[in-house]
């Protein structure tokens, strides 16, 4: 019943869902898991860097990624589409940087990005990210860590711990219980 829904974005199944974001979350959730825990003190993010074959270079592989000096990013889904927001991200925080001359706040960047993600939920052409952020950083004027998580479909969410990718479910139970 979904096929005649699948290949337009903006059409949505007799369910009310956007087909597309469906296949996007199963994307993610096939993904490596990665984690992110929030301390008083700082944020842990973290994943899971599987190589496909021993004859990869593992030094050639980042899943976890800076954007500014206090800001970090982790994906779960698919890379290619990874390295298309982490380059929005980074170019993102140098605009902020030369209009403002200071680091971009965590929270704005983050909706800015989530922003991004969301037009392409929207735009002919395109199809929606495949791929899930973990965003970390501390905000210097505040003194305090952030950790949010953005979705393909362009939501994000504060969160104290989560855990994306495969098996996604029982990492938060297990966050949940300590």
């Amino acid at each position: 019943m979904s096929e005649r829904y699948s290949f337009s974005l903006t059409t949505f199944s007799p369910s009310g869902k956007l087909v597309q974001i469906e296949y996007a979350l199963a994307a993610v959730a096939a993904g490596a898991p990665s984690v992110g825990i929030k301390a008083t003190n700082g944020v842990v993010i973290a994943t899971e860097k599987k190589q496909k074959s021993v004859l990869y270079d593992e030094h050639s592989i980042h899943k976890v990624e800076p954007i500014t000096k206090h800001i970090g990013m982790v994906y779960s889904g698919m890379g290619p589409d990874n390295r298309v927001l982490m380059r929005r991200a980074r170019k993102l925080a140098q605009q902020y940087y030369l209009t403002y001359q200071e680091e971009i706040p965590t929270p704005q960047l983050v909706q800015r990005i989530a922003n991004v993600m969301q037009e392409y939920t929207q735009s002919g052409g395109v199809r929606p990210f495949g791929v899930s952020l973990l965003i970390a950083g501390w905000d210097m004027d505040e003194d305090r860590p952030y950790l949010f998580q953005c979705d393909p479909s362009g939501a994000y969410f504060a969160w104290k711990a989560t855990a994306l990718g495969k098996n996604f479910v029982n990492g938060k139970t297990f966050l949940e219980k300590r």
